[in-house]
């Protein structure tokens, strides 16, 4: 029998072990599959804990921490619903006028097709709207248990909702506390990697929550104003959804500018509708080449490339929850990784980090 190559042996000791290594990885996130409500939950906790630790560190220094852990959840949980009731009252305000304007640009949009270079053929759209009332009629039995299970799925997410302001709460309390215990788990010998590995985690994934509200907050503010002086109806709710939407990198925000050109369509017409256009490449350009570099760049180094795939496969993955998680969760990989190959090339002289790691500050 012929001997085998260095190369060979060399080749099939590293193909089992990232056999061993991809199965690992594997079982984690079928775990995490199947109990992806806890996984979610946490991570709204975190961030909550990165976007309140600061006000509660200050409010902390003047009154006791779990005072300050209150207001500063209670003052959240009231901008949120002041916001929520700021839109209510603009679509409540808007509903008649939007109905009416809506209508008359479905007419217009549809005399528009009925001409060249469309050439639709007249009374298509009303034909398209006579066969989904007739769908809607004859499978009225499977919509209402779509509904009812639309009901299940809503406990679920205020389930979620719940778990998350509980694990907040005592993120914010007392997070230093409880690092400091599960590295004390650990053993001895990798404790202080595991400190360094934290901070860095930690830093990035501050940074990066920071970073992508502000430049959420941005876009939103701007898309609210362009849309105000534009005329749109549902500027408000509308900026709201641009906000939300900006937390799915270089995706959410055409989608959301897109579902804004289809109301200026309807309700303003194709020269609006055209303006709003231009207005997803104006605000594509600020976010890319201005907001990202200035805001984020000093906690999230990412190649664009990656932060597209990572959102696809995010997406594949676990659909928009994915899309949201995806980009953090690259970021505080690489971050650690990063981490951890500095302080091996510095001689692991990793005490003084791993004291720092678990001072209440950098918590």
């Amino acid at each position: 029998m012929p001997p085998v190559s260095a190369f060979l042996r060399t080749a099939a000791s590293y193909a089992w072990r990232l056999l061993v290594v991809g199965a690992a990885v594997y079982a984690v996130f079928a775990v995490l599959g199947r109990f992806h409500e806890i996984g979610v939950a946490l991570f709204l906790g975190l961030v909550v804990t990165a976007l309140l630790g600061g006000p509660t560190r200050r409010l902390a220094r003047v009154m006791p921490r779990s005072l300050a852990v209150a207001g500063c959840l209670l003052g959240s949980a009231a901008l949120l619903l002041g916001a929520l009731a700021l839109v209510g009252e603009a679509v409540a305000g808007e509903s008649t006028t939007l109905v009416r304007e809506f209508r008359a640009g479905l007419d217009s949009i549809e005399r528009w097709l009925e001409q060249p270079p469309f050439r639709l053929s007249p009374g298509a759209l009303s034909d398209v709207q006579s066969r989904v009332g007739q769908y809607l009629s004859s499978h009225r039995s499977t919509l209402l248990s779509t509904a009812l299970s639309g009901a299940g799925h809503l406990v679920q997410v205020l389930t979620v909702l719940a778990l998350a302001v509980f694990s907040s709460v005592f993120f914010l309390h007392g997070g230093d506390g409880q690092w400091s215990w599960f590295c004390a788990q650990l053993p001895e010998a990798a404790r202080e990697r595991a400190a360094v590995a934290g901070r860095a985690a930690w830093r990035t994934f501050t940074g990066y929550t920071h970073g992508i509200v502000m430049v959420a907050a941005t876009n939103a503010v701007l898309v609210g104003l362009a849309l105000y002086f534009l005329g749109v109806p549902l500027a408000v709710p509308l900026a709201l959804l641009e906000f939300l939407a900006a937390f799915v990198p270089l995706i959410g925000s055409p989608v959301a500018l897109a579902i804004a050109a289809v109301v200026a369509l309807a309700a303003k017409g194709p020269l609006t509708a055209g303006l709003v256009v231009a207005l997803i490449v104006v605000i594509g350009q600020i976010e890319g080449h201005l907001l990202h570099p200035l805001v984020m760049s000093w906690a999230v180094r990412l190649h664009p490339l990656v932060v597209a795939i990572s959102v696809v496969a995010g997406a594949i993955a676990a659909g928009v929850v994915g899309a949201v998680v995806a980009v953090p969760l690259v970021s505080v990989t690489w971050s650690v990784r990063t981490a951890l190959r500095d302080a091996r090339h510095g001689g692991l002289a990793l005490t003084g980090a791993a004291r720092r790691a678990q001072s209440p500050d950098e918590r």
